[in-house]
């Protein structure tokens, strides 16, 4: 199982505002723009070219988006920033962050958001575009607060936490702008685990060791993307649109090597061996 101590040493990209790490099978990007992590246009360069590069990577197999530091995983997009720019720029950079998120949504690969610290605004639209949340118990609070600005979450919340939620109490979440605690996110189903650890390097490591269950050669990591991909871009569909697009990817499967694995070594009573291709 990778530490982080075990992964490659901090890549930072072009930008400044996203780190790389990888090894095991799982890439981390780190959200690094202190104090609070907020995300700016160059923040979002960076984020949407380490999610091209982790979807190309043969070698990754999993994704996990964390937050520099312990106080923030992050708090949404940076005010200043947006205060600054013309409001021409403001749309075109709402309109490539949800692109980026999309991005996020639609890689072939599981993404786990590791939630230490706040996780409020913009950086509740960014771990709700991931397919798991891990958040560290007692950390920090989560919601969507965009109603005290005046504005609402525009990087995808109104549709993400919706689909989450469900219609009323996603309403009821961004009308009143509240802020929830990681365990009551985890009752409402905002969050999927919560993790009690003593620090925040503790917290990582446990939500990598998590992440790398869902690769080689213990679990078909190929299988766990498409079954990802079928569920993002299938739930919304029509049920026979639905299972059309489901009908095509088994086909790609059991093309794979690890179909192969899995089928020998069932009729074969042995523990598989999967490679993730």
């Amino acid at each position: 199982m990778p530490t982080l101590s075990e992964l490659s040493a901090p890549e930072t990209l072009a930008n400044g505002k996203v780190t790389w790490q990888a090894g095991g099978g799982v890439a981390l990007l780190t959200l690094t723009n202190p104090p609070a992590n907020g995300y700016s246009h160059e923040m979002m360069r960076d984020l949407d070219e380490a999610i091209l590069r982790a979807r190309f990577a043969d070698e990754v197999q999993v994704i996990v988006v964390a937050g520099a530091g312990e106080k923030f995983f992050c708090a949404g997009a940076d005010i200043s920033m947006l205060d600054a720019v013309t409001p021409s720029f403001k749309y075109a950079f709402c309109l490539h962050a949800n692109e980026t998120l999309l991005r996020l949504e639609h890689t072939p690969k599981l993404v786990i958001a590791a939630l230490g610290g706040h996780c409020v605004g913009g950086g509740l639209e960014v771990a709700l575009a991931c397919d798991l949340r891990v958040a560290r118990s007692g950390s920090g609070k989560t919601g969507l607060p965009e109603v005290t600005l005046g504005v609402l979450p525009g990087t995808g919340g109104t549709q993400r936490v919706a689909r989450v939620l469900g219609k009323s109490k996603a309403i009821e979440l961004m009308a009143t702008g509240e802020l929830v605690d990681y365990e009551r996110a985890q009752e409402l189903g905002l969050v999927d685990r919560t993790v009690d650890a003593d620090s925040d390097e503790a917290f990582l490591d446990e939500v990598l060791a998590w992440a790398q269950s869902f690769c080689a050669p213990g679990r078909a990591s190929m299988s766990v993307g498409h079954i990802k991909r079928a569920v993002q871009t299938g739930v919304e569909l029509p049920l026979e649109a639905g299972l059309a697009r489901q009908r095509e990817l088994p086909s790609m499967l059991f093309a794979s090597a690890d179909a192969k694995e899995g089928i020998s070594a069932f009729v074969e009573k042995r523990k598989p061996e999967f490679e993730g291709r």
